[in-house]
Parts: structure tokens; sequence; C-alpha cells
């Protein structure tokens, strides 16, 4: 007799239970709106979070390329006049695209060595774009060891540029970005700038 009703009990007991699973089973569809609700602010975050951190250091790659192509152009060149610098210009910011070059400062600049020393080395000219101060000429540059020798020349290319995040969500402030390209002229001992 006591075995029967605790058999009963159990068997009651499971029954209940697999009722209370089959209703919990029927709000599954209640529960993956709870989880969904959950993880959508983390997925939104983790999409926009990654959009402008690419978009970040896409711009920081597109900066060193205006600076080694601006670099470039006037390296092949044996002299350059205003226009040609202009063209340059217009040429290396084109790179930025679709980022806004109004935020790019381009500052091209020829620095010879002296005849009778390598770290001796100065400014012959240099042209400015984007509101960048233009070096002055015959003020003293100091250019990485090793870059130049005696009565030698480089072209020296510093670009500046202010990105600011089109998103604005995590990156939400200007961020600068800046880089300096030497390249030896190619085609002559400097690079002549006839204005």
């Amino acid at each position: 007799m006591i075995a029967s009703s605790f058999f009963k009990t159990a068997a009651e007991r499971g029954r209940a239970a697999m009722a209370r699973a089959t209703i919990f089973a029927g709000h599954a569809g209640g529960l993956a709106a709870v989880e969904f609700a959950l993880i959508v602010p983390v997925m939104i975050t983790l999409y926009f979070g990654t959009v402008e951190t690419t978009n970040a250091l896409t711009a920081a790659r597109r900066v060193t390329n205006v600076a080694e192509t601006a670099a470039d152009l006037t390296a092949q060149a044996t002299t350059v006049s205003a226009s040609d610098i202009a063209d340059i210009f217009a040429a290396s910011t084109a790179i930025l695209t679709p980022f806004p070059t109004s935020a790019v400062k381009i500052t091209i600049s020829s620095v010879v060595a002296s005849s009778s020393s390598a770290t001796n080395t100065t400014v012959a000219w240099s042209q400015a774009y984007g509101g960048a101060t233009a070096r002055a000429t015959n003020s003293a540059v100091t250019l990485p060891t090793g870059l130049t020798t005696a009565g030698s020349s480089v072209i020296m290319v510093e670009v500046v540029y202010t990105y600011t995040s089109p998103i604005g969500t995590f990156i939400t402030g200007p961020i600068s970005m800046s880089e300096v390209a030497y390249l030896k002229p190619r085609r002559s001992v400097s690079v002549a700038y006839t204005g």
C-alpha cells in the first residue's frame, strides 16, 4: 500500500513536470524575443564600432598614400612650376576620396645637403596646400640618418589630416593623422622650382 501510493505520487509528479515542460516549450517564442532584445544592442555596437574603426584605418592608409604619391610625382621631375605643384596637390588629394579633402594639409619641400656635409641640410624651396605652412627657404631641416650624402637632395612631403568619423558614435572627436615621405630625385641631383 505504501509502495503503490509512492509510485502514484511519483507518477503524478512526472505528469506535472511534463505538463510544465509542455507549457514552457509552448512559450519559447517569448524566450527568443527576450534573447533577441538582449543581443541586438551588442550586435549594433559591434557593427558601428567595426565600421568606424575600418574607416579610420582606411583614412590613415590613404594619408600615407598621399604623402608617398606627392613625393613620387615631385621626385620624377627635374624642375617644377607653380602649376605642376598645383597638379601634384590635386592628384595627391584625390587619393583621399571619399573622405573630405578640406581637412588635409600638405607641404612639399626640396631639402639639399651642403657639398661638404651630408648632415648640413637646408630647404631649397617649399610649397604648401590646404592651410599648411611652407618651410622657409634656407631653414635647417634634420633628416633621418643616412638619407642624404654630401651635395645630394631629397624631396620631403609632410601630410597632416584631421579625420572626423562620419558616424560619430564611438570615435567622437577628430583624430589628427600625419605622415612624412622622403624620396630622392630620379632624373637630377635636385628638383628645381621655377615658381
